[in-house]
């Protein structure tokens, strides 16, 4: 039995080893990520569009041709900050992007677009992705807290193994709430890449870009894209890390 819990702790620290070395590359894929989507960006608004549309203008097209009339275009401040806010129907395009003639504003403007239309068609993982946003927001102002307390009681769980109990509760608390967050970002995923998928479809039939000048707006969408893959990739060995560390306290309690 002792040889067992033993194999196990063993099986359980190497896997924490293995998940922790994960986080420098994932924070370097996450660094490179964000630069291929300024750069890819910045490259093609300098690639005018044939038929001259504006960001805004290709996004109220796609909308009219979608029955979407009542849905309202607007600017917002910043850049790249383009979203799709469901709850007053507005589809909100930065500077960079409204007034913008380019392949990457049109296309920008069009996968936001396909956010409004997942929205109208009540796609399934947009649906669940909704009725998440309110769990992931009170979780992720609890998960920080609990893990500073978790901390808190390991220190003093070194006189008192009380404390420690009540450390790796606390940070199994955390586990909790990260997994959530974890949710949430595998939900984003479908929901990204069937926006951009609606967006290169509906740019064609609406005749706003050629199919070349789509295949430009892809490098853009698809750098875009990877943003989310990774922010769910180091969401995940965020929550295995945590779990694991629990794993391992509760066997050495057990032990």
């Amino acid at each position: 039995m002792t040889f067992i819990l033993s194999a196990s702790m063993d099986t359980l620290q190497i896997a924490l080893l293995i998940v922790s070395a994960c986080f420098l590359p994932l924070i370097i894929w996450m660094m490179v990520a964000g630069i291929q989507v300024r750069s890819r960006f910045a490259k093609y608004s300098q690639v005018p569009s044939q038929k001259g549309y504006s960001g805004a203008e290709a996004a109220r097209a796609i909308l009219d041709a979608n029955g979407m009339r009542d849905v309202q275009i607007v600017r917002c401040a910043g850049s790249l900050t383009d979203h799709y806010d469901p709850t007053t129907r507005t589809v909100a395009l930065s500077q960079a992007t409204y007034d913008s003639r380019s392949v990457a504003a049109i296309g920008v403007a069009a996968h936001e677009v396909g956010h409004a239309i997942q929205h109208e068609e009540d796609y399934a993982p947009v649906k669940v992705r909704t009725k998440l946003v309110p769990v992931v927001n009170f979780t992720a102002k609890l998960s920080m807290p609990l893990i500073l307390l978790a901390f808190v009681f390991e220190i003093l769980g070194y006189f008192s193994n009380f404390s420690m109990k009540l450390s790796t509760f606390f940070l199994g608390l955390a586990v909790v709430c990260y997994f959530f967050y974890c949710l949430f970002t595998f939900i984003t995923l479908p929901t990204e890449y069937n926006a951009s998928s609606r967006a290169k479809k509906q740019l064609v039939e609406c005749g706003i870009l050629t199919e070349e000048e789509v295949a430009d707006a892809s490098v853009v969408l698809n750098a875009a894209a990877k943003t989310y893959l990774v922010s769910f990739a180091f969401s995940l060995v965020q929550m295995l890390r945590l779990l694991l560390i629990v794993l391992i306290r509760r066997n050495r309690n057990n032990n």
